[in-house]
């Protein structure tokens, strides 16, 4: 039985972690969760954002992608698969990396949501203010 070749990469992005399967050949398909990729991410930006690494390394049709993405919402999701393609495309081949790195894509972005302090509403906004 001939062993499954493919890349591994997890990315992460706010609440959301996404595991990326790379297998070489194949038509460029990115499956989410079972699904095709246009129909998980109904926005353009949100697609552009998960092919941004296959299309700026010219790899759109040498690899399919399958990706578990859990956690955060659409947003998210699409920034935590987007970060885990590249660190896939980056084992597949290490002659990416400059590619890559010069339009961020492995860098993870680590903003997330400020915690809710006490005596405020939320992170920053505090109570109206009342003179009298």
């Amino acid at each position: 039985m001939a062993e499954q070749v493919y890349f591994y990469g997890t990315g992460r992005r706010k609440e959301a972690v996404a595991r990326v399967k790379l297998m070489p050949g194949g038509g460029g398909a990115i499956i989410v969760n079972g699904v095709p990729y246009d129909e998980v991410f109904p926005r353009l930006e949100q697609r552009q954002t998960v092919a941004r690494p296959l299309v700026v390394t010219n790899n759109m049709d040498r690899f399919n992608a399958v990706v578990k993405v859990t956690g955060g919402g659409v947003t998210g999701q699409s920034g935590a698969v987007c970060h885990g393609i590249a660190r896939a495309l980056l084992k597949a081949d290490e002659s990416f990396r400059p590619t890559l790195r010069q339009y961020g894509l492995l860098t993870r972005d680590s903003r997330v949501k400020e915690r809710k302090k006490v005596g405020l509403k939320r992170a920053r906004k505090a109570p109206q203010y009342t003179k009298r």
